[in-house]
């Protein structure tokens, strides 16, 4: 994928929660200052045309309720998704949890309408537990995170396998140093997943 990506003519679509969001709906270019926009300028004088439409706080079911007006809308070459720990999240502090069943017929919702018609990039949920309340968390969200792999396996996707990534990275340099309340990453932890996407376009 990694030439025909690197075409300015090439449309590219991220969908996702809050980590793909950051700022993004008040930032003039559209871009948020996370890893969307890191891609961005990785990608020199002419990159892509780059399409960020994370909203934060979403769940699957949500980016799913808005797949035609928010990515199908835009003709995109290729759909990058992150989403899934809102998904764990809310069962833990507002009792409204997601089933990994509920998360996967979303999640496939919207693969099934891209399906032929874009190539996909699909990024791990992951976690980092800075709290000792979030090691329960993982019952929760490891399940996603198979599901996940699975569809990435079915629909021919690149995986990009964050959580895997941030938590050896963790081990090395601290979680706060990637997502000081190991959900939302740092600086540091947004270069991680730029440089993570990127490698794993580029070597595909």
């Amino acid at each position: 994928m990694a030439e025909g990506f690197l075409d300015p003519r090439r449309t590219v679509v991220f969908a996702g929660d809050s980590v793909t969001d950051c700022g993004r709906r008040t930032d003039p270019e559209g871009l948020g200052d996370g890893y969307v926009r890191q891609l961005h300028a990785s990608f020199g004088p002419q990159p892509p045309r780059i399409v960020n439409v994370g909203i934060s706080g979403n769940r699957a079911v949500d980016l799913d309720a808005r797949w035609q007006a928010d990515v199908l809308a835009h003709e995109p070459d290729i759909v990058s998704v992150l989403v899934g720990i809102n998904d764990t999240w809310r069962r833990y502090d507002k009792d409204d949890p997601t089933s990994t069943e509920s998360y996967e017929q979303s999640y496939r919702n919207m693969l099934e309408q891209v399906r032929g018609r874009a190539e996909l990039v699909l990024i791990e949920p992951f976690l980092l537990a800075v709290k000792e309340d979030q090691l329960g968390w993982r019952e929760d969200l490891d399940p996603k995170i198979d599901v996940v792999r699975r569809l990435a396996a079915e629909y021919g996707a690149l995986l990009v396998p964050a959580d895997g990534e941030f938590t050896r990275q963790a081990e090395q340099v601290g979680a706060t140093t990637l997502a000081d309340d190991g959900v939302h990453p740092t600086a540091a932890g947004h270069r991680l997943l730029a440089d993570l996407w990127r490698r794993t376009v580029s070597e595909s």
